[in-house]
């Protein structure tokens, strides 16, 4: 039984989120010891989903989210605490993690190895206390966007994880993800609620417990 927690988040001031739900499948990756990053990157792209890039988070990030594509992020390795739903309210990192440099509200999920998110379109999302300690770096080739598919199952049949790491994946033929901290859509929102729903879910398919059945 696919555990499934869904998160509706509204728009606020500066974050246009979306009317359908942000997904979140605690530990549904890695209870197979033959699974593999490799494995977790064919499964994505059996379902039309296109593995971009695996980051090594550092301490923090600034919030932001893409506006005209979905994301799904699996963990690979170590844990996380991931805030979604609010934007950033100063350029000062300390302050917008732990102080008040923030909107008000959003959820924060405590996340680790195995755990799946699927973010649609205009959805915040900020990392942050990431474990072990590591410095950000881009562990996949390119820079984040464009690979090439057997230069990255090549990378990634070799990779070595260290810190916390997420791979990153979005539909195939869909738009390029962008990096929006907040504001750049006040007053297009439905723009970006308007981007197509995806045929499948990355891990789970055409499975109601996916976003099949749980986006309209």
């Amino acid at each position: 039984m696919v555990e499934v927690t869904k998160y509706y988040l509204p728009p606020t001031a500066l974050i246009p989120n979306s009317p359908q739900p942000l997904l979140y499948y605690p530990k549904l990756l890695f209870t197979n010891p033959t699974e593999s990053p490799l494995s977790v990157y064919d499964t994505f792209s059996s379902n039309g989903w296109q593995a971009q890039w695996i980051f090594r988070y550092g301490p923090t990030q600034d919030s932001h989210y893409h506006s005209a594509a979905h994301e799904c992020m699996a963990v690979l390795s170590g844990s996380a605490r991931i805030r979604f739903g609010v934007a950033d309210t100063t350029s000062d990192l300390e302050d917008s993690t732990h102080g008040s440099g923030k909107e008000a509200d959003g959820v924060e999920i405590d996340a680790s190895r195995g755990d799946v998110f699927v973010l649609p379109a205009g959805t915040a999302h900020k990392t942050f206390d990431t474990r072990p300690d590591a410095e950000f770096k881009l562990l996949t080739p390119g820079a984040g966007k464009d690979v090439r598919p057997e230069d990255m199952r090549h990378a990634l049949a070799e990779i070595e994880l260290d810190g916390f790491t997420m791979l990153g994946a979005y539909p195939r033929g869909g738009s390029s993800w962008d990096f929006a901290t907040g504001g750049e859509h006040v007053g297009k929102y439905e723009e970006v609620w308007s981007v197509q729903k995806p045929e499948n879910d990355p891990v789970l398919g055409k499975a109601v417990e996916g976003l099949c059945g749980q986006w309209e």
